[in-house]
């Protein structure tokens, strides 16, 4: 693993490929992930490049490949997933793949549609089987008749089913039978009415069982019906309706015999298309079981060729069209596992030429390549969420492992839920290799990529709850508390001393409910509790009171002290890039700004916490008010902390006074100084320009960075160059606003970090709640019904316990915690406007099989 610290040292490659071996060397190259290819085609558009037809060659294949597992999907046949990945496909074997993957469409293709139409024909017979049973009561034909046409008789008695009425009627009698929705009943019926005049007859009968529709595949509730009417043109009327509801209208028999074949007929053909069927899903499922077991493999060798190609596309061609030109960036510590993957590329292709690599000095910014573990990831995707770090520059994830689960559990410092929480990510970290964890739904997914951050906050918050002695809202009495209540009283002490102290005796304690424990009283306190808060502060009335004031000024000193380590981080940074004047006029008066007024204050905090005791507590000196005089300068002269503080005070003024100006103007007039008599500079050293290009600075360092170095040369080539106009405006603009807004960032910051104090009140006061609204009220219970009770008490006190103080507060308390890295932390030091290294990786190819495209 590489160093977390800074970014590794890249360096540009180019790779000389001969046309023969480059998909051999580039599948070695993508099995390792070592380097991160340049276009150097960028101005020919992508359908105008070399391998354009093997890159279609592989959509189509992988096309194939998601309807065949659209196939399996679909006949539920487990997709089993090697753990191991093959490696890319030889160029002898793809056509052959090509050709047994386009015959294995086709055949399923003609088999599945073989089968569609089976099964259509199935559903529509039993589709008339039904519609026979349900339409033999409707009407009872006798007899077979002709129909003649002769004047109507008086309809007044006679039936209109009855087929000698009908005869002696004249009109010509035609029916329509079949199937339709049950949602549109109504609509058909109210359709046929207006259209044919009332001049039919419809009927209705509901089929007792849902049937599936052949056209749709639905299971829906069907009505059968049997349309009678007269005359031909009202017939094709009935047809152009029945076609218009799509209902499903089969041939009505005329007469019993007729039907009886039918349905007997049917009944044959039903059980024949049942066999036939049942021999077609089980071809169709072996062929679909063999297919699976070379799917995996298939799917992954589909995307390594397309990814090769790819990066193919990028390459450009020498003069003579027989080699490939690539340019790659590339870690200087991976060098050798590059050659050795174009050797062994080269090799595999059997190439008498082997493909070999060159380095290339350039000017451009490389991109950043941070190595991570699966301990860090996490850690270092925080930091990437702000911005990838710039070349070479400080890294905050380094810091960031120990400083972000701290800040977390002092908001969050609970024992109790601090252990929760470990067990939990300690679980998860002990099941990492457990494939339902790596297949699981978004929300679980995203607490396992942050299981180590996990579980570093638990720890941190049982470290931190065993400070503030916090535990479900109530303290551990570990040690024994160092306060002594009986020495209170007055038979502890002398006759002569009880003038002296405030005591206490039988009928103060019995006329009293809140008494007071003096420290001053001899025997009453006893020294501090070994670790953390002391117990007995868990039941004092003032114990808010306590608490703030300690969490408030613990607070201050963190935040201060975290943002002064940002100001230092900075440093490391201008001596890398060797930009020395930086430290000197902008780190020091940075420091000095931070230092003489914020680290004053936590030098008071310390201050008043070490010499004043509970004897001289009380005549102690407010730091607040201090503080203000400080800047106030008040006519009346005050106690103070300490002898000569004034003068102290006003030589810190003094000096952040004089930091400020610096702070502003030192920067920019030292690069007019340096600007000043030249008028163009060059670089005399290879490498990498460590800064932008259209940064004003970069003028005036091209000419200082020789001198910084010991040496005075000027690159031949300079005047060749294009000088750029130096602009002292917009550099003196850019210092000024940076000075401005880190001279009021650091009165905002130091106040922003109050929040550890204003959230850690709140999880404490939450606890403190949901115990006294649960478990006192559970355990208060008589013990004739209290067991019964407390189980569900418990099981509610979990759950709220689980979802409000675990979940909601450990949520918003890792928000905060990410807030303060990214404003209050790395602004002083981290630029974040670097590009990722992204490897050519097959380890970054998805081998999951999804269910919209598995391949893609």
């Amino acid at each position: 693993m590489g160093s977390l610290f800074r970014s590794e040292t890249m360096c540009l490659a180019q790779l000389f490929l001969q046309s023969g071996t480059a998909y051999e060397c580039l599948s070695a190259l993508g099995e390792k992930g070592l380097v991160q290819f340049r276009d150097l085609n960028q101005n020919i558009s992508t359908f105008q490049r070399k391998f354009v037809g093997e890159v279609k060659r592989c959509e189509e294949l992988e096309r194939i490949l998601v309807y065949l597992v659209q196939e399996i999907n679909r006949a539920d046949i487990p997709l089993p997933e090697g753990e191991t990945s093959p490696p890319a496909p030889p160029l002898k074997q793809v056509l052959e793949m090509q050709e047994q993957l386009q015959k294995l469409e086709v055949e399923l293709r003609e088999v599945t549609k073989n089968k569609e139409k089976l099964r259509k024909n199935l559903l529509e017979l039993i589709e008339y089987t039904h519609m026979l049973r349900v339409t033999k009561t409707f009407v009872k034909r006798n007899v077979e008749f002709e129909p003649t046409y002769e004047e109507f008789p008086s309809l007044e008695s006679d039936s209109l089913l009855d087929y000698s009425c009908m005869q002696r009627l004249g009109a010509k009698l035609g029916f329509v039978s079949g199937l339709i929705n049950q949602g549109k009943v109504e609509a058909f019926e109210k359709m046929l009415w207006r259209v044919c005049k009332g001049y039919t007859i419809v009927s209705y009968a509901e089929l007792d069982e849902s049937l599936e529709d052949p056209e749709t595949g639905e299971v829906i509730k069907w009505y059968v019906f049997l349309i009678s009417f007269w005359g031909e043109q009202i017939g094709h009327k009935v047809k152009k309706i029945c076609d218009c509801y799509h209902c499903h209208v089969y041939p009505y028999p005329n007469t019993a015999e007729e039907r009886r074949e039918i349905q007997e007929g049917l009944n044959t053909r039903i059980q024949d298309l049942y066999t036939v069927l049942h021999k077609t899903e089980d071809y169709l499922r072996q062929v679909l079981c063999k297919a699976a077991e070379s799917v995996y493999s298939r799917v992954i060798q589909v995307k390594k060729m397309k990814a090769i190609y790819h990066m193919l596309n990028m390459c450009s061609f020498d003069v003579t069209n027989k080699c490939l030109i690539a340019e790659v960036w590339c870690p200087e510590a991976d060098l050798q596992d590059l050659r050795r993957a174009l050797e062994e590329g080269s090799r595999e292709s059997g190439a008498t030429i082997p493909s070999f690599m060159n380095i290339i000095p350039t000017k451009e910014t490389p991109p950043t390549r941070i190595r991570t573990n699966k301990f860090t990831e996490g850690f270092q995707n925080i930091v990437d969420a702000y911005g990838v770090g710039s070349y070479r520059e400080v890294n905050p994830a380094l810091f960031t492992i120990i400083t972000f689960p701290f800040l977390f559990a002092v908001m969050f410092g609970d024992f109790g839920h601090g252990f929760v929480m470990f067990l939990f990510a300690l679980l998860l970290v002990l099941n990492e290799n457990h494939p339902r964890l790596n297949q699981s739904q978004e929300i679980m997914r995203m607490f396992f990529n942050g299981r180590y951050i996990l579980l570093l906050m638990g720890l941190f918050s049982v470290y931190t709850g065993l400070i503030y002695n916090d535990c479900f809202s109530k303290s551990v009495n570990l040690f024994g508390s160092g306060w002594n209540v009986s020495a209170m009283y007055t038979s502890s002490h002398p006759p002569a001393e009880h003038k002296k102290m405030v005591l206490w005796n039988d009928s103060v304690v019995r006329h009293n409910s809140i008494l007071q424990l003096d420290p001053s009283v001899p025997g009453v306190f006893r020294g501090p509790y070994p670790l953390g808060i002391d117990p007995i502060w868990n039941l004092a009335t003032n114990r808010l009171t306590f608490l703030n004031s300690f969490k408030m000024k613990m607070s201050v000193i963190l935040g201060i002290i975290h943002m002064t380590f940002g100001v230092i981080l900075g440093i490391f940074n201008h001596l890398h890039f060797r930009k020395k004047f930086n430290i000197y006029l902008v780190s020091i008066p940075e420091l000095l700004f931070m230092l003489c007024i914020f680290g004053y204050l936590i030098f008071m905090i310390f201050y008043k916490w070490l010499v004043f005791s509970a004897e001289t507590s009380r005549v102690a000196p407010s730091i607040l008010i201090e503080f203000i005089n400080m800047f106030l300068f008040p006519a009346s002269k005050t106690n103070g902390l300490y002898t000569g503080q004034e003068y102290v005070q006003r030589v810190l003024l003094v000096v952040t006074a004089l930091s400020v100006p610096v702070l502003f103007l030192g920067k920019p007039l030292f690069l007019l100084w340096l600007h000043n008599g030249r008028s163009c500079f060059g670089v005399n050293r290879s490498g990498y320009t460590l800064i932008r290009k259209d940064s004003e600075e970069e003028v005036s360092l091209l000419g200082n960075q020789d001198v910084e170095e010991g040496n005075h040369q000027v690159e031949d080539g300079c005047r060749e160059m294009a000088c750029e106009e130096f602009n002292f405006g917009e550099i003196l603009m850019t210092q000024v606003i940076h000075s401005i807004e880190y001279c009021l960032g650091c009165i905002s910051n130091t106040a922003s970090y109050l929040r550890l104090w204003a959230l850690s009140l709140a999880h404490a006061q939450l606890s403190d709640v949901l115990w006294a609204m649960l478990m006192r009220v559970g355990l208060r219970v008589d013990t004739t019904y209290g067991v019964l009770l407390l189980f569900p008490v418990i099981a509610l006190f979990a759950v709220l316990t689980i979802f409000i103080l675990l979940i909601m507060e450990g949520l918003s308390a890792f928000l905060h915690a990410i807030r303060l890295h990214w404003v209050e932390f790395q602004n002083k030091f981290y630029v974040g406007a670097g590009t990722k290294f992204v490897p050519f990786s097959f380890s970054l190819l998805s081998s999951k099989f999804n269910n919209d495209d598995s391949v893609a």
